[in-house]
């Protein structure tokens, strides 16, 4: 070989070599920046900082990458994830009290009928929920939890705790959760935003009581809507084909590098289990209620002010006026509430809105994710289309009374406005009792005041649940705050008095 091939061989392997270090080097920064092979505007290192405030909320580290997302043969390598998962979803058994009328068999066989009194009855539930943070936050579904008098909580490795309800969203479907311990093994805040339509994901979970099960799929599509007839708050679910069924809600979808990007919640199906479909509540929302909760007690949701054609009510009466809305880029302002921070901002009737903080705005959905992730009081870009000029606006979101104010959720025990003592066991031996707590003071004017309860009243049961302890009051008042009649039913009596049955309303606190 003369030297001047020799020197283009050697040129040439530089070359190689200089362009395998570059793919590698480009692919490492693509995984980093949570996968997209399509680069990234401001729009996704927005998403990026937004998760990682979420992640601080919770004291995660720094994702750890994977980067075992092959085989040597080139198929998916879910192995690494699903390893990194299991661990940190949980199963959830919940119990609660349900009221089953009672029928005497004699007087239904001679014609009376009538039902005795509501007897209490216990009822078991299951789900799942995702361990968030190494001291033992939890995020599960409303759904798993709700009207639960107890709820506990075992992991992967077989250990069992009793959870504390911090806080639950009826809206959303998603509750927090909270276990005593430390370095509890968790799952990290993934970008959900950057999910692909196509792009592989894990469901984990405990479907029919099968704890640390895996199933794999992929993101079906985004920002899905009229989930459940459209019964949620939220109208922006991740639709997935991994096989999700009962005993799956509250668990963890993840990506490939095993990042928690939802909470799933939802199948389609008309039998109950799993048809093809599932749906999952994006981290970027899910992980932005927990850390409400978790510090103000309450989810803060911000609002433009802004209402929208709803285009199935026009598509039954006008289906073509409902097909041009369709073809809109954009969400069409119709109308505004009473007190609208877009309006203020100079937003009008007519105009159609096409990004927030320059992220792309394409339906409402999109505009319901994005603006999900802020709270009252926060300043936004919005963009819109007028009469074909782009125009941007300065908005300061409020609340949905139309003021920048914090909403902030009361300890359910100060709500009753008292303070309790436990009966010591000899005392309810004497009294004939097998439960009860007493009230040791009660606040002038506050609900108990209200009712006729005093100090040295004892309560035995809410709701017909015993009660012996304040976590047991605070976590009767929770799961009651989250039913549809909000009423807590207290038996108690003073010493030496009759039993009594008293009523209390806490719709309003």
């Amino acid at each position: 070989m003369n030297t001047s091939n020799t020197k283009n061989v050697i040129v040439l392997l530089l070359v190689a070599i200089l362009s395998s270090v570059a793919t590698l080097v480009g692919y490492n920064v693509m995984i980093r920046n949570n996968g997209n092979a399509f680069g990234f505007g401001s729009s996704e290192n927005a998403t990026s900082k937004e998760i990682g405030a979420l992640a601080d909320s919770f004291d995660q580290d720094q994702n750890i990458l994977l980067t075992n997302l092959t085989t040597p043969e080139g198929y998916p390598d879910f192995t690494e994830a699903a390893s990194r998962s299991v661990d940190g979803v949980v199963h959830v058994k919940t119990k609660s009290i349900s009221q089953q009328q009672y029928m005497n068999p004699f007087d239904f066989f001679f014609g009376f009928g009538d039902r005795g009194p509501a007897q209490p009855r216990e009822q078991v539930g299951f789900g799942s929920g995702v361990i968030i943070s190494k001291d033992g936050y939890i995020i599960t579904n409303n759904h798993v939890v709700e009207n639960a008098t107890e709820v506990l909580v075992s992991l992967n490795d077989n250990r069992e705790f009793t959870a504390k309800v911090v806080g639950t969203d009826k809206l959303s479907d998603i509750a927090l959760l909270k276990i005593e311990g430390t370095e509890f093994p968790y799952l990290t805040f993934g970008n959900s935003d950057a999910l692909q339509v196509g792009e592989w994901v894990l469901a984990v979970g405990n479907p029919f009581n099968l704890t640390s099960t895996v199933t794999a799929g992929i993101v079906s599509a985004k920002n899905r809507g009229n989930v459940m007839g459209g019964g949620l708050g939220i109208q922006s679910f991740i639709q997935i084909d991994a096989a999700v069924n009962p005993g799956n809600s509250g668990g963890a979808l993840v990506n490939t590098r095993g990042e928690l990007v939802g909470i799933n919640t939802a199948i389609y199906s008309q039998t109950g289990n799993f048809a093809g479909y599932a749906f999952a509540v994006p981290i970027s929302i899910a992980g932005k209620i927990a850390a409400d909760i978790k510090e103000f007690g309450a989810v803060q949701r911000a609002y433009l002010g802004i209402s929208v054609p709803n285009i199935e009510n026009i598509r039954r009466e006008d289906p073509e006026k409902a097909r041009e809305l369709s073809q809109i880029r954009g969400v069409l302002v119709e109308d505004f509430s009473e007190r609208s921070s877009a309006k203020a901002a100079g937003i009008q009737k007519g105009d159609i809105l096409t990004a927030i903080n320059n992220i792309p705005i394409r339906s409402f959905a999109e505009l319901q994710i994005q603006l999900n992730k802020f709270r009252p009081g926060d300043k936004i870009s919005v963009t819109v289309d007028r009469n074909g000029n782009n125009r941007n606006f300065n908005v300061e979101l409020k609340n949905d009374e139309g003021n920048t104010e914090i909403t902030r959720s009361t300890d359910p025990v100060t709500a009753l406005g008292a303070t309790f003592k436990p009966v010591p066991d000899e005392t309810k031996k004497e009294l004939g009792i097998n439960s009860g707590i007493e009230v040791v003071s009660v606040v002038n004017g506050a609900l108990l005041d209200t009712k006729g309860i005093k100090k040295g009243f004892i309560i035995m049961r809410m709701n017909n649940t015993p009660v012996n302890s304040e976590s047991d009051v605070n976590r009767i008042i929770a799961a009651t705050k989250t039913r549809e009649d909000k009423v807590l039913l207290v038996a108690g009596f003073y010493p030496n008095g009759r039993t009594q049955y008293i009523a209390i309303d806490l719709t309003n606190e």
